[in-house]
């Protein structure tokens, strides 16, 4: 194995694993616990698994590996604050796009090779990419391991 497919390696498998953590947290809480704030004021669980499955969703669009799965996800849980949008799914329904998003995201991050992950993502035109290189499909997941991770945190509060 070569440098290039080390560093591919070592992203990827932080991803999955950061994915597997926070399966194993969403499994040890019930959904009553899932509806409660994290913090007084602050967003509640349910509205954090909604926005993982959303931000996820985008990022098969970012990847260019398809349409998303769960589009009407966007607006209660990127465009709008927790609250804001009257009527979201359940927990119950959540955690099944959860389970399905990462099934069907897991097959296509496998299908990618490692000259793949430094192609350009889709929000970057190729003038800008020509010039900045490393916006790249692999730093998306990077970005999106952070991401997953600080709201896998938050959710860990609820226990």
């Amino acid at each position: 194995m070569n440098t290039t497919e080390t560093s591919v390696k070592m992203v990827l498998d932080r991803w999955f694993g950061s994915i597997k953590n926070c399966n194993s947290i969403l499994e040890s809480l019930t959904d009553e616990q899932l509806e409660k704030e994290i913090a007084p004021n602050k967003n509640r669980g349910i509205y954090l698994l909604g926005h993982l499955v959303a931000v996820h969703d985008d990022l098969i669009k970012l990847l260019d590996l398809g349409d998303k799965l769960f589009p009407e996800l966007f607006e209660p849980f990127i465009k709008s604050p927790d609250r804001a949008v009257a009527e979201i799914p359940t927990v119950t329904a959540l955690r099944g796009f959860w389970s399905k998003q990462n099934e069907v995201l897991s097959a296509k991050i496998n299908c990618l090779s490692v000259e793949d992950w430094f192609q350009k993502h889709t929000a970057v035109s190729a003038e800008d990419f020509a010039k900045e290189p490393h916006r790249n499909k692999l730093n998306i997941i990077i970005t999106r391991t952070s991401h997953l991770q600080y709201h896998t945190g938050q959710i860990v509060l609820l226990k």
